[in-house]
Order: structure tokens, then sequence, then C-alpha cells
């Protein structure tokens, strides 16, 4: 007896409310209702934006490091890269080991400093991709198919870091920001008027 006491309070409070959001009245009416959620909406997205740029630095430095252990290694086990880029047929494998080394381990510290952060990215993203085609051709061919095998390859993950960046930019802590707050931003205007 009780319970259904509850219950019928409960839905008659229900019905109240509703009531008073068709009507429009107090305590709350629909248009102040909504006016709250999207307030409430730009709040909670206005603190995610400040943690945009923090996040953006973990990005940069958690896999500018790896990227930079990961060149090292290489640059310190040519040899073997070198085998292993003549295992996968690619033309001037020992150019090419050196080359790629060169490409991680600088590439590793640009992202982690964020000097020239987007277009480090991009040389990443290919990179990357590169390695996909050439060394995981089968986690490739099979993204659709079988997506744990795609991401679970070694690329996978330096892959993501560097669309990260190469999208979002490298937030407000890196040298690039430093960099444009001495020289200036560039304005395409100064470049029109130039030409």
């Amino acid at each position: 007896m009780r319970r259904n006491n509850r219950q019928s309070l409960s839905s008659q409070r229900v019905a109240s409310h509703s009531e008073t959001f068709r009507k429009g009245g107090n305590p709350l009416s629909m248009k102040t209702f909504i006016l709250r959620l999207c307030h409430l909406y730009q709040q909670f997205f206005r603190g995610v934006d400040y943690s945009r740029s923090p996040f953006l630095l973990a990005v940069r430095l958690y896999w500018g490091w790896q990227l930079i252990e990961s060149g090292w290694g290489k640059l310190h086990n040519l040899p073997k890269v070198t085998e292993f880029f003549t295992s996968l047929n690619l033309p001037m494998p020992a150019q090419m080991a050196v080359f790629i080394s060169c490409v991680e381990f600088l590439g590793g510290i640009f992202l982690a400093v964020g000097l020239l952060s987007r277009l480090t990215a991009l040389v990443l993203t290919v990179n990357m991709i590169m390695a996909y085609v050439t060394a995981d051709r089968e986690a490739l061919r099979s993204m659709f198919s079988d997506p744990d095998k795609f991401y679970a390859a070694a690329p996978y993950v330096f892959l993501i870091a560097s669309l990260i960046i190469l999208i979002f930019g490298p937030g407000k802590f890196c040298l690039d920001t430093v960099l444009e707050r001495l020289l200036g931003p560039t304005e395409t205007k100064d470049l029109r008027s130039v030409g």
C-alpha cells in the first residue's frame, strides 16, 4: 500500500511538472530549462577547450620521445635496419635506413619541442603510411576486415599522434608559439602586397 502511494505521488509530480512545462509557467519554464542546458553545455566545452593545449603537449612529448628513441635505436643499428629494408625490397636500403632513422630521430625532437610542428607531423604521417605500405602491408589490407591487426601494427600509434598534431596543431605550449610571438603572425595581406 505504501509503495503504491509513493508511485502515485511521484507520477503526480511528473504530471504536475509536465503541465508546468506545457503552460510555460514556473517553477521552471521550458525556455529557461533549455537556456540553462545551453549555458551548462557552453561552460563544459569552455573547460574542455582549456585542456586542448595541455593534451597536445602531452601527445607531442610522449610520442616525440618514443620517436626519438626509435630513431636513435635505428641509427645505432643501421646494419640490421639495412638488412630489414633489403628484405622488403626497398630501393637503396642503406641510404633509406639512414634517411628513415634521421626522420624519426629529428622528427621526434621537432615534435616534442613543437618546432615546425605541422610540417614535422606531415613528414611523420607520410613516413608512417609508407611503413604500413612497405612493412605492414597485411595489417593495412585488413584495416576494415580485421581492425585489431591494423591497430596492433607498430606504425599505428605514431600515425595517430602525427595526425592529431597535423590536424589540431601543436597547441600553445610549443616553440612555434614562441617564434610567432617574437616574429609576429604572418599575414596573408602582407604577402599579397609584396607580390
